[in-house]
């Protein structure tokens, strides 16, 4: 007997029976060898559309169909449940009675999805779930279901949409005490900030993960790593330096790949192209996006007049990924270390722009705080302002800003002139005391030093 003469024969069942006789179909169809999706949609069709079948037996009917997907010969078959909740979904989608069978039909399909790693339709999939049904009504659940949705659009590498219901899971994330649960969520926002270049947030959320004693260690090397990254990417002042010396202060950084970089950037070292190579291949498709230069930047390398006995400089008119911006700006920041004042040709040559783009490069972090100088336009000089050593030690090695009372002489010329004599006699001091315990000078002479 075909399917639709079978379909027919039910019309007549009382009312109370149908359910039971609906059933029987579906398992029929199911057992089949093999099952067939086209017959299982069209009894799903014929329930949901018939009103002599009625509501509740339609729901009883899709209940079963839902419990017979996680059992052979369905289970062995995903190819044959995307085709049959696919098409039950298509059939149920405009009615608001079947809800909760909708439900748990779409959690089925993500879940086939992600074990295929098909990310993009797994988290469409999520994404079309009413959050208002039933079975999604507790915070906790929909909470679960927002951050499952995130970290399946960063695996596609979607992070604007990701961002979406991050927001919307920050929303409940007070709701539960599931460890677990809250960890995945602190893990999706370290990875948005890491997508959207805020690397120093990125580097802080990664490294906190890092200590969590609950994640495998081998998670955890891995987060460390990648909060290494990040602040190796990130911009260089004062927040990255202090970010810097709280990552080499930790005793693991020392056993990864990316220790070297890590260390010349703390030390302050000017980093050279070479070095830079092979931590570049260790990053991911996003860290190596391309800078967009604004047109002002690009007109203002472009009318640039090179001074006659400048050296030839490089033409370009500005860092072209995320990297190169960060390793320019560490440069120009070591820089200032080493140099009291530099020409623009010469700032141009170190870092491999052009003048102009160099003098660009420096005013906007002299702008925005992250480098104390002065620009002289006429000269084409660039003066370093230089800090004082207490102040050095308080940002750089991480202990925040050290707020201490100095006399204001008003001769800074003066104060450099003191701090050189502190240091020569420190330097004297040590010399001293290497000479006694060698046993090159005695203890009077000690004494008296």
């Amino acid at each position: 007997m075909s399917l639709d003469s079978k379909l027919a024969s039910l019309a007549s069942v009382p009312q109370k029976d149908k359910g039971a006789a609906y059933c029987d179909v579906l398992k029929q169809l199911v057992s089949s060898s093999p099952p067939s999706a086209d017959d299982l949609g069209q009894l799903v069709r014929y329930v949901v559309s018939q009103d002599h079948v009625g509501l509740v037996v339609a729901r009883q009917v899709l209940g079963e169909l839902v419990k017979a997907l996680d059992e052979d010969p369905l289970k062995a078959n995903d190819e044959l449940q995307k085709s049959v909740i696919s098409s039950t979904l298509e059939s149920i989608q405009r009615s608001v009675s079947f809800q909760e069978q909708a439900t748990a039909l779409r959690l089925k399909l993500a879940d086939i999805y992600e074990t295929e790693e098909d990310w993009s339709d797994a988290a469409k999939t999520l994404m079309g779930l009413n959050f208002d049904s039933g079975r999604l009504a507790e915070d906790e659940q929909k909470l679960n279901i927002y951050v499952r949705i995130v970290r399946l659009l960063l695996e596609d590498e979607d992070s604007v949409q990701a961002e979406t219901y991050q927001n919307r899971a920050g929303l409940l994330i007070h709701s539960t005490s599931n460890r677990e649960l809250q960890l995945s969520y602190k893990l999706c926002q370290a990875r948005i900030n890491d997508y959207t270049r805020k690397f120093v947030e990125a580097a802080m959320r990664y490294h906190e993960l890092s200590w969590v004693a609950e994640i495998d260690d081998e998670e955890r090397l891995q987060m460390l790593s990648a909060a290494v990254t990040c602040a190796v990417l990130a911009p260089a002042g004062p927040n990255r330096s202090r970010l810097l010396a709280s990552l080499c202060r930790d005793e693991r950084t020392a056993q990864l790949s990316n220790y070297t970089i890590l260390s010349k950037m703390f030390l302050e070292h000017i980093l050279r192209p070479s070095e830079v190579k092979g931590f570049e291949e260790s990053l991911k498709p996003h860290q190596l996006a391309k800078i967009a230069q604004s047109s002002n930047d690009r007109v203002a390398a472009v009318d640039d007049e090179q001074q006659p006995g400048d050296e030839p400089v490089s033409k370009r008119t500005g860092p072209s990924t995320v990297l190169d911006r960060a390793v320019m700006e560490h440069n120009l920041l070591s820089c200032s270390k080493i140099y009291n004042n530099i020409t623009f040709s010469g700032l141009g040559t170190l870092l491999d722009l052009a003048p102009a783009a160099a003098e660009t490069m420096a005013r906007r972090m002299i702008e925005q705080g992250r480098l104390r100088a002065s620009i002289d336009q006429v000269e084409r000089l660039i003066t370093f302002e230089s800090r004082d050593d207490e102040e050095a030690q308080g940002k750089a090695g991480g202990l925040g800003d050290v707020n201490l009372e100095t006399e204001d002489t008003g001769a800074p010329f003066t104060k450099k002139w003191d701090r050189q004599i502190r240091r020569t006699a420190a330097n004297v001091e040590e010399i001293v005391q290497a000479l006694h315990e060698k046993g090159l000078v005695g203890n009077a002479v000690a004494m008296t030093a």
